[in-house]
């Protein structure tokens, strides 16, 4: 595999990668899948590049890397034949648990298996070319909860492109049913909801932006990145870190409420969103107007 140009970055950045590149060469597989030393080097020049810490120093950002796991989704971008074999080898099972789990369906999680894989491997729903996502993944956690992330993440998106697509109308012609309304709210525990606003109203403004643009509006990471002017992995980091953050937030308030924490896991497990008598949208848009990227969504 050849090298690749070195992507811009500071004589520090350079000197540190290639330092940790030839310390870690035979470890990190690289050799296995046709990269040199200077092919390694890049990579990590281009991860340093990418990272949003400029306060952190470059070799503890190495050294924190899952440098063989990174090695081999490269070579997986460039294409080589024995790096797809064992991606597919320790990854696609997982791909079609993790895919199962949100489809709770055999036929619609292969489906959605497939179709993640042939993305990754660059390919379109209609077999045209494209950028992998693949490109996004840059070492800081494992791959195989990388990969998770993004089953779950096309699963939302999957759902909410079939959801634009099917008109009520349609839906109507085809004889479908509505239920009425139930008048009957679920009950809830009113810890539950005293919780969920307090931890809400507490969220950065970022955070509220964030969570408020994906889940109430739908957008994809690829439209918040590109307001944000930031990687879309970066806008994923971002939201997983403000939904792990509050989910963990509202345990814990839960349990300092006097709730046992299996109960607290299994409170937050069956309550839905929608049952709350919070204002959850109007709490999340508050901070619409404090950071410029945000933009009401047309239509």
């Amino acid at each position: 595999m050849a090298s690749a140009s070195s992507p811009q970055a500071g004589p520090q950045l350079s000197a540190a990668a290639q330092a940790f590149a030839s310390e870690h060469y035979a470890e990190s597989g690289a050799a296995r899948f046709g990269m040199d030393l200077a092919g390694l080097a890049n990579v990590l020049v281009e991860v340093l590049s990418q990272r949003d810490s400029p306060g952190r120093q470059a070799r503890e950002i190495l050294e924190s890397l899952h440098l063989e796991e990174l090695v081999l989704s490269r070579a997986c971008l460039a294409g080589h034949n024995g790096a797809w074999e064992l991606f597919l080898t320790r990854y696609r099972g997982a791909m079609y648990e993790a895919a199962w789990r949100m489809a709770r369906d055999e036929g619609s999680a292969k489906a959605l298996a497939d179709s993640l894989y042939a993305e990754l491997y660059g390919l379109g729903q209609r077999g045209e070319s494209r950028a992998s996502k693949l490109r996004y993944y840059t070492g800081r956690g494992s791959l195989a909860g990388w990969l998770r992330t993004v089953v779950a993440q096309e699963y939302v998106n999957q759902y909410r492109r079939t959801k634009r697509e099917t008109s009520l109308d349609a839906a109507v012609e085809d004889g479908k049913q509505f239920a009425a309304a139930d008048p009957q709210m679920p009950e809830v525990d009113p810890r539950v909801e005293a919780a969920t606003a307090s931890e809400l109203a507490a969220l950065p403004a970022e955070e509220r932006l964030l969570l408020a643009a994906y889940y109430l509006d739908g957008r994809t990471l690829a439209e918040i990145a590109r307001l944000l002017g930031v990687h879309e992995s970066t806008v994923s980091r971002k939201l997983e870190h403000a939904a792990g953050g509050l989910r963990k937030r509202i345990r814990k308030r839960l349990m300092e409420a006097g709730m046992p924490p299996r109960q607290a896991d299994e409170a937050m497990q069956d309550v839905d969103v929608r049952d709350l008598k919070v204002k959850v949208s109007e709490t999340l848009r508050q901070a619409r107007g404090e950071l410029s990227f945000y933009k009401e969504k047309e239509g």
